[in-house]
């Protein structure tokens, strides 16, 4: 089996002017599940872009009306959506002292909130984790540098195929994948893949419900808080 995740960000990082930040997006486990399923979302843009927006448009959520995100969001149901939720204000202050320290915790949460989903997928039997062999993650770019893709790369492997030691508590924890072969992270063009644009649209709907603390249109997310 093959694990194929989509996922973009939404919010600005910094709690001193914003209370939540938020990751979402899409789990497909056939490749051809996304294919299927970036066929209808490209339908749902089309049939919003007629006569509004240019053909060359991309329909980015800070840009559309709340009326279209939910034509775009109802054209993604019955997909595995997950997502997380950073409350800034319970962060230490010291994370937000350095670039490095704060894109190493956003890594931390990207990964733990994605493992999570993984596991409620593994309780309710829709993954079988002995049977996953690799995982493909692709993200929105944005302005991280290469060194910062890398540690996200080795940090994604280290929690899924490697496991992870704990030094304070001298603890390890196995990976819930024994037999990966391998995961592969990319950093991609919105413009360019359209799953892309619908985890967009995914992380938009849980920064904003989140930020607004109505967590019942979360519902059918698999949804992770921290800290």
């Amino acid at each position: 089996m093959e694990i194929y995740v989509y996922s973009d960000e939404s919010g600005v990082f910094d709690k001193k002017h914003n209370d939540v930040f938020a990751y979402g997006g899409l789990i497909f486990l056939k490749k051809q599940d996304a294919a299927d399923c970036a066929r209808k979302y490209l339908a749902a843009e089309s049939a919003i872009r007629k006569g509004i927006y240019g053909a060359g448009e991309e329909l980015k959520a800070c840009r559309i009306t709340n009326k279209e995100k939910g034509k775009l969001y109802r054209s993604l149901n019955q997909t595995i959506k997950f997502g997380v939720v950073i409350h800034q204000k319970s962060i230490l202050d010291r994370i937000f002292l350095s670039k490095k320290d704060k894109q190493r915790y956003l890594d931390y949460a990207y990964k733990i909130g994605l493992k999570r989903a993984f596991e409620q997928l593994i309780r309710e039997g829709t993954i079988e984790p002995d049977k996953v062999k690799g995982i493909h993650v692709y993200n929105d770019e944005h302005s991280t540098a290469t060194n910062g893709r890398y540690e996200l790369e080795q940090a994604l492997e280290q929690e899924f195929k490697l496991g992870t030691y704990n030094i304070q508590y001298d603890n390890f924890f196995p990976p819930i994948f024994n037999d990966l072969n391998r995961i592969d992270l990319y950093f991609c063009a919105s413009d360019k893949v359209t799953l892309i644009r619908a985890s967009d649209i995914i992380a938009n709907r849980i920064y904003y419900m989140a930020l607004n603390g109505k967590t019942e249109g979360l519902d059918g997310i698999y949804l992770s808080a921290l800290p």
